[in-house]
């Protein structure tokens, strides 16, 4: 083994011990930094909530050091932190490769929902309700439960009355499903879109993936009060719980990145770009028949950095190679790299046999790097 790689391993050992132990990141949440300034972690978080990608190069110029609720009124109105949500909606209706919808009134909801037209209650119709939709769950006892189950959180199992009410109508029958008439299958859509119980799912969800907590039921009520029963003020409950101590707390905190957001993060960190969407289908599709997906990930990111596309400088050009490793661990991890760990990545630096993509290699393929 050369010395370049045997300091390379020793800083690899040293992330994992470091990641290992940090629940917490107290660098960063210190009292010299002001509630809510985007820092390095609170940066990259924030625009994975809500863009489902770290910020572009440009973007960290313009963003870094500023507050959240600015970036707030900027990104709520953004059509693409709406096609962001509205991927993670297909996503968890499984509406995705040949299920993905194309007609043009369900692909109109992002900027729909950008220019306010349109409420998530509505959008949420217009997904389920879709032609993709019922092709995805075909079949009345499959239709219903997914109904039921997704959109309305019930356990068919324990309403078995229910879901026989709703085969009948998806078959045309009549009946009263969840307390209302209908005799129809988009009577069985209208009918749970608009039961109190599928905005309180949803702000469930919600809750779920941006605070990573269980909502309580006395919150659930009170979030459906405060949106509405069309769920028109959905953007000011977002405001509240990307500005609440409950996100702080969910900072400190790190957990497995889907395959979908690694994989645009790998290409927005290395290339300052999005995956195109065959690149991003082929390398999900791999990643997603896997139950241990990491070794591949390595993979992936090995042949990213060794493409001659990623934005990696020249040794000879880097002038403050530790100002160089603490802009890489703020990129990459979203923190300022601990003294012991820039002290063995700066040795492997300056080894002559070690290349700036080995450093970068080492950060990307890090188990560190596939959380959030």
């Amino acid at each position: 083994m050369s010395r370049s790689t045997g300091l390379l391993v020793f800083s690899l050992v040293m992330l994992a011990i470091h990641a290992g132990a940090r629940q917490v990141d107290d660098d960063i949440r210190t009292e010299a930094v002001p509630a809510y300034v985007l820092d390095a972690r609170r940066l990259r978080t924030a625009f994975l909530d809500l863009y489902g990608r770290p910020p572009f190069t440009d973007e960290r110029r313009v963003w870094e050091g500023r507050g959240m609720s600015e970036l707030l009124d900027v990104a709520l109105r953004d059509p693409a932190f709406w096609q962001n949500w509205f991927d993670e909606e297909l996503y968890y209706f499984l509406l995705i490769e040949n299920f993905r919808p194309t007609s043009e009134r369900v692909l109109s909801v992002p900027e729909a929902l950008a220019e306010g037209g349109l409420c998530v209650r509505d959008a949420l119709h217009r997904i389920v309700i879709s032609a993709s939709f019922d092709r995805r769950n075909p079949g009345n006892d499959t239709f219903v439960t997914v109904v039921m189950e997704q959109l309305l959180g019930l356990t068919v199992q324990k309403v078995p009355r229910e879901l026989e009410i709703g085969k009948r109508l998806y078959d045309g029958g009549q009946g009263n499903f969840l307390g209302r008439a209908g005799s129809s299958q988009a009577d069985v859509v209208r009918i749970a879109v608009e039961d109190r119980r599928m905005l309180q799912q949803f702000l469930k969800r919600g809750c779920g993936r941006i605070l990573r907590r269980e909502a309580t039921g006395r919150e659930l009520a009170q979030w459906s009060r405060r949106v509405g029963k069309s769920g028109q003020k959905y953007n000011d409950l977002l405001r509240d719980w990307f500005l609440s101590e409950d996100y702080d707390e969910r900072l400190a905190t790190r957990a497995a990145q889907p395959n979908r957001i690694f994989i645009r993060s790998l290409f927005v960190d290395l290339m300052d770009r999005l995956p195109g969407e065959d690149e991003s289908r082929r390398m999900r599709n791999a990643l997603d028949g896997l139950a241990d997906a990491g070794p591949l990930r390595s993979v992936i990111a090995r042949l990213l950095v060794d493409s001659g596309r990623a934005a990696i400088p020249e040794k000879a050009n880097i002038t403050d190679p530790t100002r160089w490793i603490t802009s890489l661990f703020e990129r990459y991890l979203g923190r300022a790299p601990l003294p012991e760990e820039t002290a063995v990545f700066a040795r492997a630096f300056h080894d002559p046999e070690c290349r700036p993509a080995t450093i970068v290699y080492a950060l990307v393929s890090h188990p560190e790097y596939q959380t959030w």
